[in-house]
């Protein structure tokens, strides 16, 4: 079936047809995006079926145990489908739709210009070191816009091809900098209107509160605080053997999530906060550095987890409606390419 609207409508009317009650997607946040919403959405007035996210990493195990057969579209599909049938925890797609997606794009946009800006600001360095020897003694690093400005007059008149270079990659570190200036004064006020406690919170500004909103969606996907611990890759995973028991980094989770905690937590730790406390006393307990800190990111994770629920419960009471009922409790969806979905039911 083609990955457009028409192919959509061709996979709702086949899922009715077969009573399907469970539709389980891989990429449901890339590849698989469109497809995702179209049949989240139209089922969502009230019918009984469930779209829900299949992590890769368990299609890859599953498809592993497929001996001999590879990697294809069935049988990805297949493994998907027993996958969705099997794990009745799969949160629900998250529908980035709306604000969320708009929030999503913007931070994906700013994120696109900061790296922009680096990889200019380390030509420029290079080039300065050649054009002006040791001027790193005025201009040592060029986070501010003043300090580019800097840079740019100790060019002064000069004509030379690299200088000419060199003074069109810091005019557009400045452009770059009044863009980004733009777009956190537009994601604030979006974050503003999304009526969030988030910012309340120690360490949360406006832009890690809008990855929190943009990323999770709707808090209520995730059951409990194991399981969005679990998504946000804050849960270690157990390594124990035999009489050894310990746990590991978990690399897993929405990255994304993960740095945004990662974020809170450095900025609690160096404030005179609770959560350098909680440090401290990890630290005290024999934690190393980077075992506390994680310790750190997994209590951050219950409260942002607390608080967004809090949220939730808020905006639903001032709308005067009851929450949305349950995801209810057999299809897998392969991760869409660019041409066709691929299904087995």
């Amino acid at each position: 079936m083609p990955n457009t609207e028409r192919g959509f409508a061709q996979l709702v009317d086949m899922f009715t047809a077969h009573h399907v009650q469970r539709v389980g997607i891989e990429g449901s946040g890339s590849f698989g995006r469109a497809v995702a919403v179209h049949l989240a959405l139209c089922w969502q007035s009230g019918q009984p079926v469930a779209v829900v996210e299949v992590p890769t990493l368990m299609t890859s195990r599953e498809r592993h145990g497929q001996l001999g057969k590879g990697k294809t579209d069935p049988v990805d599909a297949l493994a998907i489908a027993r996958i969705t049938t099997r794990e009745q925890q799969l949160p629900p797609v998250r529908l980035t739709v709306g604000a969320a997606a708009d929030l999503r794009a913007l931070l994906d946009y700013r994120e696109d210009l900061v790296r922009e800006r680096g990889a200019l600001v380390n030509r420029a360095h290079a080039e300065l070191g050649g054009l002006r020897p040791g001027y790193q003694q005025q201009i040592p690093i060029m986070t501010t816009r003043a300090r580019v400005r800097a840079a740019v007059d100790l060019l002064g008149d000069d004509s030379s091809i690299r200088a000419t270079l060199c003074r069109r990659r810091l005019e557009r570190v400045l452009a770059i900098d009044a863009e980004t200036a733009e777009l956190k004064q537009q994601i604030t006020r979006l974050v503003a209107a999304a009526d969030t406690t988030l910012t309340d919170l120690y360490g949360v500004g406006p832009l890690v509160a809008a990855r929190f909103l943009a990323e999770v969606v709707d808090i209520r996907r995730y059951p409990n605080r194991n399981a969005f611990a679990a998504a946000n890759g804050t849960a270690p995973l157990p390594a124990s053997s035999g009489r050894t028991v310990r746990h590991r980094f978990n690399p897993g989770g929405n990255r994304q999530l993960n740095r945004s905690l990662y974020t809170i937590a450095l900025t609690q730790i160096r404030g005179d906060t609770e959560g350098r406390a909680y440090y401290e006393r990890k630290r005290a307990a024999g934690k190393s550095k980077r075992e506390a800190l994680r310790c750190l990111k997994r209590r951050l994770s219950d409260i942002v987890f607390t608080t967004m629920r809090h949220d939730a419960a808020s905006a639903d009471a001032s709308c005067d409606q009851a929450s949305p009922p349950a995801w209810p409790l057999l299809v897998g969806v392969g991760a869409v390419d660019a041409n066709e979905a691929r299904l087995t039911a």
